[in-house]
Parts: C-alpha cells; structure tokens; sequence
C-alpha cells in the first residue's frame, strides 16, 4: 500500500481533524503532499460537526519548507499554483485551524503555520522565511506576516531570511504558546475555549472576522503568484539561487 504523506486523524468523535505532515525528518512540502493535504481539505469541509483542524509535523520538525527541486523552471509553474490553491481551499472550508510546531518551521511550512488561527510552538522551535537566500521570495509569506506580526517584522524576515526562535517569536506576535508539549497545550486550548461551541457558530464567525482578510488575501495572491511565475522566475539569480541550493554550493549573483 502506498503510504501517504499526510497522516489523516480524526479525533473527538469528528469534532477535530489532525493533519499530520508525515514526512520526516523534514516533512518536505511537495506535490505529492500538496495533493494530499488539498483532498483531506476537502473531505472536512464536508463534515457539518468539524470544529477545528489541527496541522502538526511527524518526528522533530515542523517542516523545512516547499521541495526546493519543485521550485525549478519548468516545475514551478505546476507546483506554485497548487500550493496556492491549497490556502484558497482553507478559507473555503472556514474551520478554526491550529498549528503545532516543533523544531524547524521554514518557508512554505511556516506560511502554512501563519495561515493557522492559532500557533503553539515548543521552545526548540525555530521559525523563518528564508527564500530571499535562494534568490526568490515566500508569496503567502508576505501577505499572511504582514497580518500576523505587523509590516516591520514581517519585512525583516521576508527581505533578510532570518531564522527566529520560540521566544522571540512569541514576543513578536507571530506564535501564541510556548510549551514543553505543544500537542498537549494545543489539545487543552481547544477543551477548554473551542469544543463547547456550535460547529456552526464557528464556521460563520471564522468567515466573518477574515472576510476583509480574505478579500485582500484573493487579490493579493493572484497578483504575487503572476510576479512570482512571469517575473521572478524570469530573472537569473532567481534561476541561480535554487540551482545553488540544490548543487549545495554557494549561489554567485548576477544582480539580474
């Protein structure tokens, strides 16, 4: 049987869904998960008793980001959208979404954590957009920061890739817990404050308090996406910066 790279929970008698990244160590962010994530989505969105979703990586680490290979030309231009369309999805579904971070939460991975309503993190956490150090740039990323931790954060780590850990990113408002076991304090958090209340109630409320958020997100999106593809893409270091990655060596710009 082929095995899956996202492990599909149930829990609570279906009022939570636990997405686990089931790809370690690094529990990479590619297609094949992409896809899987996407049809998991889609099945909760289905279910009128679905209360929240929780996102959590397999083993010690979150994720280390989006399959730098997938980024080359001639595969991002299949891979990119897909990714996208998986946060279009989210907001479809409109659940309350959690997400549990241990170790590395990098790149695609984080966008996927920011997207999440609420952020617990263990205190080895280190979370980061470092794209801009492949030459490219994190399109959820810039727009989901900005929402998150203000326009200055979220510049500081889009435009210097910098990694931060648990406690910083606490104090910047970019996670909402640190504890020693964040699966358990996420679990508490939803007893406690999210499974008491109607299904129902939480899917309009969790429309109406984004909507303003989901309308600029929709146009936002369509317009990077565009840049990242029909621009970015075209530049040479943009081609470089991954070629680099991938031959692990150091990338030598061109400033073009």
């Amino acid at each position: 049987m082929t095995h899956s790279k996202v492990r599909v929970q149930p829990e609570r008698d279906g009022a939570v869904l636990r997405l686990v990244l089931d790809s370690p160590p690094g529990n990479v962010i590619d297609l094949e998960m992409i896809e899987a994530l996407r049809a998991a989505v889609a099945k909760a969105g289905r279910e009128p008793g679905l209360k929240a979703v929780i996102f959590e990586g397999e083993g010690k680490h979150f994720s280390y980001g989006a399959s730098v290979p997938e980024h080359r030309p001639g595969e991002i231009d299949r891979v990119l959208p897909r990714f996208h369309d998986l946060f279009r999805d989210l907001f479809d579904i409109a659940r309350p979404m959690l997400a549990v971070v241990r170790g590395k939460c990098l790149g695609g991975g984080l966008e996927l954590a920011a997207f999440c309503n609420w952020i617990f993190v263990s205190p080895d956490a280190q979370l980061g957009q470092p794209e801009i150090r492949l030459g490219v740039f994190a399109p959820l990323g810039s727009l989901l920061l900005a929402e998150r931790v203000g326009r200055p954060t979220a510049e500081a780590m889009c435009l210097t890739g910098q990694v931060i850990g648990a406690d910083d990113a606490l104090e910047d408002g970019l996670v909402d817990f640190v504890a020693e076991d964040p699966g358990e304090a996420a679990d508490a958090w939803l007893e406690q404050n999210i499974l008491p209340l109607s299904a129902a109630a939480l899917h309009y409320a969790l429309r109406a308090v984004r909507l303003p958020m989901r309308q600029s997100f929709m146009d936002g999106l369509d317009e990077l996406e565009r840049m990242y593809l029909r621009e970015l893409m075209r530049t040479e270091d943009a081609r470089e910066g991954i070629a680099a990655f991938i031959d692990k060596r150091p990338p030598a710009w061109k400033n073009r």
